[in-house]
């Protein structure tokens, strides 16, 4: 069998979905795109998405089984320059909660919350 990376994909959950969206799309600067539910249980709304491209998809979703909170699971979005999307995280309505700093061999990285309270990173190798 063939090794895999450990994630193959990811949720943020969110209380407001559309404050939320709002955040990743400004942060980012990147769309996200309405996703259907099979269970049609929940909203989403996916990060942009390649699955024949290295790393994991992943989708906002708004949910009456699982709300968002601080110290569970950490996603770390890969961009060009971290301090980039570091300087927008506030003027969204977002907190910076670790400023950009060095991983080593892996890069920058700036640890920060959104406006549902999740914690994220933004890793960069520049």
């Amino acid at each position: 069998m063939a090794k895999t990376n450990a994630i193959g994909w990811f949720d943020i959950y969110v209380n407001d979905l559309e404050r939320a969206t709002t955040f990743y799309e400004t942060v980012l600067k990147q769309k996200l795109e309405k996703m259907g539910d099979p269970t049609g249980e929940t909203q989403m709304m996916s990060f942009t998405t390649d699955m024949t491209s290295y790393g994991a998809a992943g989708a906002l979703v708004k949910a009456e089984h699982s709300s968002p909170g601080v110290g569970g699971t950490m996603v770390y979005f890969s961009v060009e320059d971290c301090s980039e999307e570091e300087a927008r995280v506030e003027a969204a309505g977002g907190k910076v909660i670790r400023p950009k700093f060095s991983i080593g061999g892996f890069g920058w990285v700036t640890l920060c919350q959104d406006t549902e309270g999740n914690m994220f990173g933004i890793n960069s190798m520049k």
